[in-house]
């Protein structure tokens, strides 16, 4: 069996699949670091804890509890955002997580708690092989001109380029895809982040989301992309802290509608601000994915995925309304299966290097 983890600073997703990448279960713990739920299949229950290395623990009691023993785990796999400019998984090794810890500076959001999930783990189970999965790897051989900023060689050596992020939500959809993967493919992921991607014979080449998961087109709660000076005027005006909460946890749907950042129930208010959040959201959404299509040189077809993607249908179709000048495609609405693509690349590295 094998676990996949998705530790946040808020929730931890998991997901067992046996080694033919069947699930067997899936859980989340929300709350965490204070009040939340415990879920399990269909099971739910009320839980409180410390912070995700708690949250680790109790999931490994409560899944043992409910009889999936630590012991018979082959590996874990866990999503990591950033990976630098790597562009591949790796076994998880002290140097390895030395690199994990050296990208969290590009993620500071997201790496810290993967390496909290990452050391939890280990201390429970120190002999389970574990592996890392990368959001940005996906996009990692990008061509320079997709991925450079227009800045001095000496700022872009500090790492300050264009990354991308969703990659495995993107990687999934083209394995889901198999043999009938379009050769130039614009691919949508809409939820509570969003990004569009370019995708040519399975590769991405270009995205919207650049050197963090704030730009691209509003978001739930992000912004998008929003002028530079804009962003400095609010830092002079409110300081960094409360501009940096501002632009990822105030804005977006939420920002606009000034009601909620959940789309559905955008969708079900019949007021005009509501109505203009989600036109705006549809809007930009289109807009940014015509900027992708110099890279692709066309589209054969379109594909959807994330929450939003998959059961908005009313967005969907306002997108498309927007990129109908390009003439009736073929489109794909498609389940997002992060954990099902961590998982085989977990089983692939497990095969590759079966150890001792």
């Amino acid at each position: 069996m094998i676990l996949v983890l998705n530790t946040g600073s808020s929730s931890l997703k998991f997901a067992i699949f046996e080694q033919n990448l069947t699930m067997i279960t899936s859980g989340l713990i929300s709350g965490v670091g204070g009040a939340g739920d415990w879920r399990l299949g269909a099971s739910r229950s009320p839980v409180t804890t410390s912070g995700p290395a708690e949250a680790i623990a109790l999931m490994c009691d409560s899944l043992e509890a409910a009889g999936f023993r630590m012991s018979a785990l082959t590996a874990a796999g866990h999503r990591v955002v950033h990976g630098g400019d790597r562009s591949a998984p790796v076994q998880l090794t002290p140097e390895t997580r030395a690199l994990i810890s050296d990208a969290a500076t590009l993620a500071p959001m997201h790496n810290p708690f993967a390496l909290i999930g990452i050391d939890a783990l280990t201390a429970r189970a120190p002999g389970l092989p574990q592996f890392a999965s990368f959001d940005t790897a996906f996009h990692a051989d990008q061509p320079a001109l997709a991925t450079t900023y227009a800045l001095p060689a000496a700022i872009r050596a500090r790492g300050i380029r264009r990354y991308g992020f969703h990659g495995l939500s993107y990687a999934s959809l083209v394995d889901h895809l198999g043999a009938n993967l379009p050769d130039r493919l614009l691919a949508f992921h809409l939820g509570a982040g969003v990004s569009v991607c370019a995708i040519r014979a399975g590769k991405s080449l270009a995205t919207t989301m650049g050197y963090s998961p704030l730009s691209g087109p509003p978001m739930a709660t992000r912004v998008g992309d929003i002028d530079a000076n804009a962003v400095l005027a609010l830092a002079a005006q409110d300081g960094i802290p409360a501009t940096a909460a501002l632009l990822s946890q105030q804005s977006g749907l939420l920002g606009l509608s000034g009601i909620s950042s959940d789309m559905r129930i955008l969708l079900a208010d019949p007021g005009a601000q509501a109505a203009f959040a989600v036109d705006h959201f549809c809007t930009w959404v289109a807009r940014q994915a015509a900027s992708l299509l110099p890279a692709l040189g066309g589209v054969d077809a379109f594909a959807f995925t994330g929450g939003i993607g998959e059961n908005a249908a009313p967005v969907r179709d306002r997108i498309l309304a927007h990129l109908a000048f390009l003439g009736p495609k073929p489109v794909h609405v498609i389940a997002a299966a992060e954990e099902r693509r961590i998982a085989q690349d977990s089983l692939d590295l497990l095969r590759s290097d079966p150890g001792p």
